[in-house]
């Protein structure tokens, strides 16, 4: 069932500014139990960060987590993002297209709003589903 993203997003979308370290997203991402922080300077949305940019773009290229910036190591622009008025079908495009598993969601021309996931397009489509059980599920079951 196509539905529009403002209802299935989450809307408290965690940020950090691209002059944080990654240390410490790293522990927001997990004091917030989230996989990625929106990276914005002055409101406006300037990369994402997820848990495998650290690992990879971090960790596994020897970079010290205690002196290096979300920005250097964040997915760069353009992001894709979607606006709260765009469908899911769109997102699951959108998704499919950029291999994604997560979208910002912006308004008034970049304005970071909430962030919509594969696992709730999941829900969305089939309450039911193994990917929207695990979706729901509490971190660690």
């Amino acid at each position: 069932m196509t539905r529009r993203i403002r209802d299935v997003m989450s809307p408290a979308a965690v940020a950090v500014e691209p002059m944080t370290t990654v240390a410490r997203a790293a522990r927001l991402m997990r004091e917030e139990d989230v996989g990625d922080v929106l990276v914005t300077y002055d409101c406006d949305l300037f990369g994402v960060l997820t848990d495998r940019d650290i690992v990879l773009r971090g960790v596994a290229a020897g970079r010290d987590p205690e002196a290096t910036t979300v920005g250097a190591v964040c997915t760069p622009p353009p992001v894709v993002t979607l606006e709260p008025d765009d469908t899911t079908d769109r997102a699951a495009e959108l998704m499919a297209r950029h291999a994604v598993r997560r979208l910002p969601v912006v308004e008034h021309g970049g304005v970071p709003v909430g962030v919509v996931t594969l696992g709730d397009l999941a829900a969305t489509d089939d309450p039911h589903s193994a990917l929207a059980d695990i979706s729901r599920a509490a971190p660690g079951h």
